[in-house]
This record gives C-alpha cells, sequence and structure tokens, in this order.
C-alpha cells in the first residue's frame, strides 16, 4: 500500500494558520484602514507565493496582486446580532465533506440590507457570515466572516463587526477544485457592494 503524501494537507494547515495570525494583526491595528492595508499584502503575499495559494498554476505568473478597492469607512458597521427563526441549511463543499449550519440571528447593515448570521454546526464551529451583491465582485458571493478557517474581525460592546471591505471571493472563485458554500437568499441584497476584494483580471491591476 502506497503511502499517503501528507503535504498538501499540512499545506493548507499553514495557509490556515496563516490567515489567523493575518486576521489577529488587522484586529490589533490602530484603526481600520490600517488593518485593512495589512490585510491587502498578506492576501497578496499568500496567493503568490504559498503552496496552498488557490491560484491555478498557470495563473501565478500573471498575478500581481488582488483587485480590492480602496478602503472605505462607510462600509465599515458594528452592530448587534438579532434574534431570527431557527433555519438548518447544508452545503457540500471539495474539502470538508457537507457541512451543516445553522442561523443564529441577522446583522442590519445601513444601506446595504439585513443579512442572515450562521454557525458551522460541525466539531469546533465557527461564524459564517457571506454576502451576495450584484456589484463587481465574485458573481458566486463572497466572504466577509469565516471564523473557522480564520476570518474574523472581533466585536466591541457594541456588537459585531462587519467590515465589508474585507469581503473577499472564496477559492473556488480562482480554483474549480473547490467547492465553497455560496450566499443563500438570507445573505443577498439588492445593492451593490463596491468594497472589499473583486475576482477578476489581477494582471491589469
Amino acid at each position: 500500500m502506497t503511502p499517503t503524501d501528507p503535504s498538501p494537507r499540512l499545506d493548507v494547515l499553514d495557509w490556515r494558520r496563516r490567515v489567523g495570525a493575518l486576521y489577529a494583526d488587522v484586529r490589533a491595528a490602530a484603526d481600520p484602514a490600517e488593518g485593512h492595508a495589512r490585510w491587502v499584502a498578506g492576501r497578496d503575499e499568500l496567493f503568490a507565493t504559498h503552496p496552498a495559494s488557490p491560484l491555478l498554476p498557470a495563473d501565478r505568473a500573471a498575478f500581481t496582486g488582488l483587485p480590492v478597492a480602496p478602503y472605505d469607512p462607510a462600509a465599515r458597521f458594528v452592530v448587534p446580532v438579532e434574534p431570527a427563526p431557527p433555519l438548518t441549511r447544508e452545503a457540500a463543499t471539495g474539502t470538508d465533506g457537507t457541512v451543516s449550519f445553522e442561523r443564529v440571528g441577522t446583522v442590519a447593515l445601513a444601506g446595504v440590507g439585513t443579512l442572515d448570521v450562521w454557525w458551522l454546526d460541525q466539531y469546533g464551529g465557527g461564524l459564517f457570515l457571506p454576502l451576495k451583491d450584484p456589484g463587481p465582485g465574485y458573481g458566486g458571493g463572497r466572504y466577509v466572516l469565516d471564523t473557522v478557517k480564520g476570518a474574523d474581525l472581533g466585536s466591541t460592546a457594541a456588537g459585531l463587526v462587519v467590515d465589508l471591505n474585507f469581503a473577499y471571493p472564496p477559492s473556488c472563485a480562482y480554483d474549480p477544485a473547490w467547492a465553497c458554500p455560496l450566499p443563500a437568499p438570507g445573505n443577498t441584497v439588492a445593492v451593490a457592494v463596491t468594497a472589499g476584494e473583486a475576482a477578476g483580471d489581477w494582471s491589469a491591476r
């Protein structure tokens, strides 16, 4: 029997560890714009150099940086998570099997809309807040929070930090081998959210 090569999984482990450290650096920043600049630089480095980068090998040579809009203070919200009726959804993913989410509440973002907030209902758990809008981001939707994988902007006494400047396309936007949970109707808004990272032609940046 041929031994299993642990390298790809250890690469993903290291990727998640580095993402967690990057978001810890964001939360420690003196102001949100500074944290955002660290996030942009950190993601560019990971995408360009890390063996677990979701960029296809053929795309890496042309990569010059992810397309991220300038920081917009109006796209940052600190809001309470309001109660909502229980709701469960299941999503099939390429690497994590079928994952279940339980709705734990909603957040109301002025000028944007109301979004469902989900809890990953599996070992360890984690908060999940995706977003789909008609703007120039990834058409399948983006993630704002995915705390089980390190994407955690923190909270204050006033509520959860929901900063749309940190919205990013999931790995499946870059590599079709990944299958990612995408936003359901409760995470779809009618207004274009131009803040954050888009999936596009980074070579033309």
